[in-house]
């Protein structure tokens, strides 16, 4: 589809915006220089014009350099590394010429984004082993990073424009690894503003119920916050600060993780929004200020002690800096007041490019200790993929807790470390030896949780190992990872000893070890590889006794088990198993066949659902709904496990389904809705739970019917029972 007249508008209006954003931050030249970056794309030569979403792709690129300057306040090498990237990417500009033309700054930031838009040409799942080069290519600079992160913030913004297909692999992909690392770069707002993007998506109802009740609740909340502001702005003018107070409603993802975690209704969540209070404070004066600031706050408002947070003493290690307190409001509100300044507000904003604004101020260290653990974690050969990116992710969603060596260093852990996981930080032999430790002069177990300010010194003996269910100890990826690596080591070397001990009975008995005999007893004694086997022989969980009767019955009688093909049909199926009721029920990707199936019970699909199917690690295929609560973490973690499926017909009652249903507990309510689903709609109930709490009821009833159509008309007969107020379905 050729440029029309309007894309060729779009185009300029776009350039003048970047420009005129560029100049404030960029001299004459590095102007120059973005207008021969555009010049070297070269429009009416490239074949695919054209993203996913239909968008021309010099727009998208345009845009993508919109939000490096605007939302992350990177300079001139990146804004060019975002212009020039797909041009570079399709062919159509090399990176020597890059590099003749811009240096080699701009041509090493070109060369990293050209690799990670080659592993995505490869259909890279989050838990392939291409992607951790992928995340190699980002550790080794961080601007790599941050465009890409523009890039997928970007594509959030118009994700209408792409296939439904394409919005659930993108938001899984957005939620799951950028948004976290947004959040760990210290980009909040790039971060807030994606998991509201991925949540519009993904849960589409619960978004736009969110956003409903704030538009419909926005009156009251605006005069609620000038009245809490007006006695706060009166005192601290008296003390002559130059500050900007106003109110900020929290996001509609972070107000939904409120309703899910307090288990309540929206109109019952009480911090809404948060007051902010921004100074213009010289840097030598801005610790005092803010903490006057926090003196005037808790002087007119009733403080909460425990949920004071100083990001200002201690920041947190991707720079973020701020005074949080919680007070009691008018009306006996509980409100959250941020107290920073306007560097420390630029920080939190713009994350990491802000430090580089703000050279040589505290923070950069923390983000290069990030880095080299990122590599570390990376480099590490033993770590398989699966392993690799759950460790990775460990580290990026995080809260920080801060304790001391016996000298003094300040170290920064997760949240929930222990002593073994501060143990491991140390040093991994230090990590593999501790027995224990002395805190604050106390002695405590290996097991105890570290608080902030602690002082740690670690006990160790020669003689200790690691054992296997210190992972349930250790929270930190770093530990995580050298303690799965030591425990590699062990598992080996008691493998090999397993294996030498078996070659020397089986020379007795006058037989020889070979890959045939070995497979053979692998399967015969259960194990899942020729390691675990060799290890159970080594720490005699095998008696030796029955791999000699094994081996002799093998060599009377060869054994040969012939495969038995599973037969499907409506006959044997039992009404309320998991089994699907037929062949001719489902559709599964034509290039399967013979394939085993069942009907995943986290959603429990019927007849008319959008489905798909997900190849289990046991085989076989469960069948999920598309909506199904685990749909966008299997197609994000497993997307080569999915295969496309569909109903093709099939209409007995055999499909179970769980509805949720809220109501008043009055005399009589529950024999009527049972009437309406057995007497009325002809439906069989499996099973039926209420419970009761302060006049109010809510019920759980498992029910079979025959397709969605019959569930529908069900949940509507049920909301016209007098007294019901809710119906829905479970696992949607």
């Amino acid at each position: 589809m050729a440029i029309t007249d309007k894309e060729r508008t779009e185009i300029k209006n776009v350039y003048r915006t970047l420009l005129k954003a560029c100049r404030p931050i960029m001299e004459e030249g590095d102007v120059q220089q973005i207008r021969k970056a555009l010049n070297l794309v070269n429009l009416s030569g490239q074949e695919n014009l054209r993203n996913e979403g239909g968008e021309l792709k010099i727009i998208e690129s345009l845009e993508v350099a919109l939000v490096v300057v605007n939302e992350l306040g990177l300079s001139r090498v990146a804004v060019i590394g975002a212009l020039l990237f797909d041009s570079v990417l399709n062919g159509s500009v090399s990176t020597d010429e890059v590099e003749k033309v811009f240096g080699h700054q701009v041509a090493l930031i070109t060369r990293g984004l050209v690799q990670v838009g080659e592993l995505y040409r490869k259909n890279t799942s989050i838990h392939n082993e291409n992607f951790r080069k992928l995340l190699l290519t980002f550790a080794e600079d961080v601007r790599v990073v941050l465009l890409i992160i523009a890039n997928r913030l970007r594509t959030m913004r118009q994700l209408a424009l792409y296939k439904e297909e394409d919005q659930k692999r993108i938001s899984g992909e957005v939620a799951y690894l950028y948004a976290p690392m947004a959040h760990r770069l210290g980009l909040y707002n790039i971060k807030s503003e994606m998991e509201d993007l991925v949540m519009k998506f993904t849960n589409r109802e619960m978004y736009s119920f969110i956003a409903k009740k704030l538009n419909e609740t926005k009156r009251a909340r605006d005069k609620y916050i000038k009245e809490f502001i007006e006695p706060l702005e009166q005192e601290l003018k008296k003390l002559g600060l130059k500050f900007d107070i106003k109110g900020r409603t929290k996001t509609i993802h972070s107000i939904y993780n409120k309703i899910k975690k307090q288990n309540t209704e929206f109109e019952n969540v009480y911090d809404l929004f948060a007051i902010r209070v921004i100074l213009e404070s010289e840097l030598e004066k801005e610790k005092a200020e803010c903490w006057q600031v926090y003196s005037v706050v808790t002087d007119k408002y009733q403080p909460n002690p425990s949920r004071l947070r100083d990001w200002i003493s201690v920041p947190k290690s991707n720079g973020y800096e701020s005074l949080h307190t919680t007070v009691l409001g008018p009306q006996n509100k509980w409100v959250e007041v941020q107290i920073r300044t306007n560097r420390m507000n630029e920080v939190a904003e713009k994350g990491l490019a802000a430090h580089w604004k703000y050279k040589g101020h505290k923070g950069e260290k923390g983000m290069d200790e990030w880095l080299a653990n990122v590599r570390e974690i990376l480099e590490n050969p033993e770590l398989n993929a699966v392993d690799f990116i759950d460790d990775f992710k460990l580290n990026l969603y995080e809260e920080e807790v801060f304790v001391f060596t016996p000298k003094g260093d300040l170290r920064r852990l997760k949240k929930g470390a222990t002593v073994l996981d501060f143990a491991f930080e140390i040093h991994s032999e230090v990590g593999k030896k501790c027995v224990g430790g002395s805190v604050n002069n106390k002695n405590v177990s290996i097991k105890y949780v570290l608080k902030n300010g602690d002082h740690v010194d670690i006990q160790t003996a020669s003689n200790q190992e690691p054992k296997k269910d210190w992972l349930n100890i250790v929270v930190t990826s770093k530990a995580k990872s050298k303690l799965k690596q030591a425990l590699r080591e062990i598992e080996y070397k008691e493998a090999e000893i397993g294996r030498e001990m078996l070659i020397r009975r089986l020379k007795n008995w006058k037989f020889e070890l070979n890959d045939q005999l070995l497979n053979r007893l692998v399967k015969a004694f259960g194990f899942k590889t020729v390691q675990d086997f060799m290890r159970a022989v080594a720490i005699d969980k095998i008696e030796m006794a029955r791999i000699k009767d094994f081996i002799i019955q093998s060599e009377k009688k060869e054994v040969d088990t012939p495969e038995i093909d599973k037969e499907r049909s409506a006959e044997n199926f039992i009404a309320g198993s998991d089994e699907l009721p037929g062949d001719d029920v489902l559709m599964i990707d034509k290039s399967l066949t013979n394939v085993d199936y069942k009907l995943a019970k986290c959603c429990n699909p019927i007849f008319g659902d959008d489905i798909f199917g997900f190849v289990a690690s046991m085989g076989g295929i469960k069948i999920h709904r598309k909506n199904c609560p685990n749909a966008v973490d299997m197609q994000t973690k497993f997307g080569y496990r999915i295969v496309k499926a569909q109903w093709t017909s099939g209409d007995s009652t055999n499909y179970q389904a769980t509805l949720k249903v809220t109501g008043v507990d009055d005399i009589g309510i529950v024999t009527n809705i049972s009437q309406v689903i057995s007497k009325e709609m002809k439906v069989k109930i499996r099973s039926m739970s209420i419970d009761s709490h302060e006049g109010m009821f809510e019920g759980t009833l498992t029910v079979f019917v025959d397709n969605t159509n019959s569930l529908t008309m069900l949940i509507k007969k049920i909301k016209n029972v007098k007294g019901v107020y809710t119906v829905s379905r479970v696992g949607a």
